[in-house]
């Protein structure tokens, strides 16, 4: 008996250890027909290849009509950003990214916070700070939001549990009334997916959970908040008539949740 659990646990290690410095899947989600997204989140400090070539590669061979990118491209303790500028041009070079800040682009240090600043200043990348943008794709009107979560991923004291919560009133005061039309928000955070619904969006693009960290049977077992079973780890979900769409991310320590790109046509 022994020797099986050894074998097991020797198994197991191996393949966590691809899991977490090889694996990048690809997620497929028909929403409709006409446009191609192609969505990354929460990359934080993980690599695919040099400069992230393998992940510049598989986006390249979706040839999606616009690429979004829910937060977290870098972890708040990051001293280099040479490798998320070169990631975020090249991703520029296959088509216009639209992104927002996440958690730890909030929370990065003051030392880094002007140099972070200065490198979305320099890509082609844009960044939503509770800003707006219209953009028209194969013959159709997309508004694309990008909210600014100063609130509502951590308390205001900075700590895990105890989440501010995130109204409808919020939204309106952040962003305005939700217009008519297909409206796309960028939200890192998923658990406020009641709001972003009440607010009016017809979409909305996620991170954060890093799909539960850990999945069993599906299941996702851990949130960032050291919270068990979070809601909208990973998938699509309906809430009125509002698609949530929650990414996995690509980053952090993961287990039976392999890095994804998700291509969304809708």
């Amino acid at each position: 008996m022994i020797y099986i659990i050894l074998l097991v646990a020797i198994l197991l290690a191996v393949y966590a250890a691809a899991e977490n410095l090889y694996i990048l899947t690809v997620r497929r989600e028909k929403l409709g027909s006409g446009i191609k997204i192609a969505h990354l989140s929460d990359l934080h400090r993980r690599s695919f290849g040099s400069d992230n070539s393998r992940l510049i590669s598989r986006v390249r061979a979706e040839n999606p009509d616009l690429i979004i990118f829910s937060g977290d491209l870098v972890s708040r303790d990051t001293d280099s950003l040479e490798i998320a500028k070169k990631t975020l041009d090249q991703l520029c070079d296959i088509a216009p990214v639209y992104m927002i800040y996440g958690n730890h682009e909030q929370s990065i240090s003051a030392e880094m916070k002007p140099q972070l600043e200065a490198m979305f200043a320099e890509t082609r990348a844009v960044l939503l700070r509770n800003q707006h943008t219209t953009v028209s794709i194969n013959g159709r009107e997309l508004k694309i939001y990008g909210l600014l979560e100063n609130y509502g991923v951590y308390k205001k004291n900075g700590g895990y549990r105890g989440l501010d919560s995130v109204t409808c009133a919020d939204l309106e005061k952040l962003l305005g009334s939700c217009p008519d039309g297909e409206v796309l928000l960028i939200a890192h955070n998923p658990f406020f997916a009641e709001a972003y619904a009440e607010w009016g969006a017809k979409y909305t693009f996620s991170g954060h959970v890093h799909g539960g960290i850990v999945r069993l049977f599906g299941v996702a077992m851990f949130s960032p908040e050291r919270k068990m079973f979070p809601a909208y780890s990973k998938g699509v979900y309906t809430k009125g008539n509002m698609k949530l769409l929650v990414s996995a991310g690509l980053g952090k320590l993961r287990l039976f949740d392999p890095a994804e790109i998700v291509i969304y046509e809708i």
